[in-house]
């Protein structure tokens, strides 16, 4: 099947329910194994494979002046969040499979389960910038022991993701995909294209992917991506 992957990136013409600025972006992934990736991910969604190659994402970044479309400004959410996502698609559209996202929050996990059916974890989390790189840690304190200790360096900026490549098929995600019960729901947000920096991982030590059931990552991530960040609208969640 041939999937639209230049759609999805286009602004919907349907009311925001809400904006957010994501900042400081690393995308972490690696292969997994095909078999083990399918047995996880609901029935409903197919693999989203790149050349017949099945990745999973750790995504660590920052979180501000999230607010529902009704909330003052003033009281907007910021807090950092982890999450470990696929790629997968439905009836052609390609986006994203969350198995877990961490957040240090406690409200914006109660907010994100309760509206956007996505399972949020609490956890204590922490980003500090040195003169030799970054380091960013979290550890999950409900829901059992998971944790992503990361730290790297940025590098070059590439720019603009192509279409077609493999930094666009990663980054360039427009779409969620979440189940609950038996209804399968699709989310959307728009944002400008990610401006991309390389980025090189000094040490890396994570069970999320173990948490998820997933095979242990072994290694060096597969491929590593940095990004400022962009500023987002958010659509409310749809059934598919």
């Amino acid at each position: 099947m041939t999937l639209d992957r230049l759609t999805p990136t286009q602004r919907p013409n349907r009311p925001v329910a809400g904006t957010q600025q994501w900042r400081n972006l690393l995308f972490l992934h690696w292969e997994v194994d095909v078999a083990a990736l399918r047995a996880l991910v609901p029935p409903s969604l197919e693999l989203d494979l790149w050349d017949g190659t099945a990745l999973v994402g750790l995504v660590p970044f920052e979180m501000h002046n999230i607010a529902p479309r009704w909330w003052p400004n003033a009281l907007a959410f910021h807090f950092l969040e982890t999450n470990l996502r696929t790629y997968v698609h439905i009836n052609g559209e390609p986006g994203v499979y969350f198995f877990s996202l961490e957040a240090s929050s406690l409200l914006a996990v109660m907010a994100a389960r309760a509206g956007f059916r996505l399972p949020y974890f609490p956890a204590r989390m922490s980003r500090q910038v040195h003169a030799s790189g970054v380091r960013y840690q979290t550890h999950r304190t409900l829901g059992g022991p998971a944790l992503l200790d990361v730290t790297y360096k940025e590098g070059a900026a590439l720019g603009p993701s192509t279409p077609g490549s493999l930094q666009h098929f990663l980054l360039e995600r427009y779409l969620l995909f979440t189940v609950s019960g038996t209804h399968t729901w699709r989310g959307q947000v728009f944002h400008t294209p990610y401006p991309v920096q390389a980025a090189t991982v000094e040490g890396v030590q994570e069970t999320l992917l173990a948490a998820a059931g997933l095979p242990a990552a072994q290694g060096a991530p597969w491929c590593v991506h940095a990004s400022p960040g962009v500023d987002v609208e958010v659509f409310a969640l749809e059934r598919v």
